[in-house]
């Protein structure tokens, strides 16, 4: 089991760039076969009605439950207020596992936090290279689990990366993920220094290829229990009460624990949770 825990989907409105234009997964899929990827986490592109944007991933999700896993999409400011009813479709009914922001629409705000703090959701923020906050809120809710994806900085800004590898050290509830990390020896660092349980496998596919970002985490040459958390265990672990709420929800779901062993029920969904967390460790 190697899953994508960055990948996003849809359609935006905005037309400034791909990000916010259309995230087709058509090719995306076909290089994640290629690759041995075996399941996905989607994100809505940049939209202006991100409870439109969640409700076309939700059909997205539906349609291949044996493959994607999702994550609400809210926008700190032009959401304001109706956070925690968006964040509670999503998850509560929608069957998604966490909530993304990013700092290009809005900062993070307590009413983000407080919704992930319910529902036991980690929260994928991109702090777009404002590494410092991370210490505040990171701080103030020790019980929520942050992502903090690009290592801090997908722009490459490697002092933004070093400050965030020194957070990912010092605060439990801090972890990255690898997508679009040019400077390897800053990945590198970062599994050296916090530890491989801080590390996500992420693509930001569709738009970089999820084959080249994989070999990338395959490059670090980590130890087979460490290499399955980076591809599997760790997405499996911060999710874990939102999967395990999902699945009581729908009888017939498999079981997953979140050390990625599995109890599999007789099911006609097959949640990629399944798939025994063991397998996460690719021939090599």
């Amino acid at each position: 089991m190697i899953i994508d825990a960055h990948c996003h989907a849809g359609s935006g409105d905005g037309f400034t760039g791909p990000w916010d234009t259309r995230a087709s997964l058509d090719d995306y899929r076909e290089r994640c076969d290629r690759a041995g990827i075996t399941h996905s986490l989607l994100l809505a592109a940049f939209n202006s009605d991100y409870a439109r944007a969640n409700a076309r991933i939700a059909r997205m999700v539906q349609g291949d439950p044996d493959r994607y896993f999702a994550f609400c999409f809210v926008h700190a400011k032009t959401d304001r207020g109706h956070i925690a009813e968006m964040v509670h479709q999503s998850i509560v009914v929608d069957g998604f596992v966490g909530i993304k922001v990013h700092r290009h629409d809005a900062p993070i705000t307590r009413e983000i936090c407080d919704a992930a703090r319910h529902h036991r959701a980690p929260v994928l923020y991109d702090v777009s290279g404002e590494v410092a906050p991370v210490e505040l809120f990171a701080t103030e809710y020790p019980d929520v689990d942050f992502i903090i994806p690009h290592l801090g900085s997908f722009s490459d800004d490697w002092k933004a990366q070093l400050g965030l590898i020194d957070m990912l050290e010092r605060h439990p509830n801090v972890h990255t993920d690898s997508a679009g990390v040019r400077r390897f020896d800053l990945l590198e660092q970062a599994v050296r220094r916090a530890g491989a349980h801080k590390l996500l496998f992420g693509s930001d596919g569709p738009w970089l290829h999820p084959g080249v970002e994989l070999a990338k985490i395959d490059a670090l040459e980590l130890e087979p229990r460490d290499h399955q958390l980076v591809v599997a265990g760790n997405f499996l672990r911060l999710t874990h009460a939102c999967r395990s709420r999902s699945r009581v929800r729908s009888t017939g779901h498999s079981r997953v624990h979140s050390n990625g062993r599995s109890h599999v029920r007789s099911s006609s969904l097959a949640h990629p949770s399944r798939v025994h967390a063991a397998s996460a460790v690719r021939d090599r």
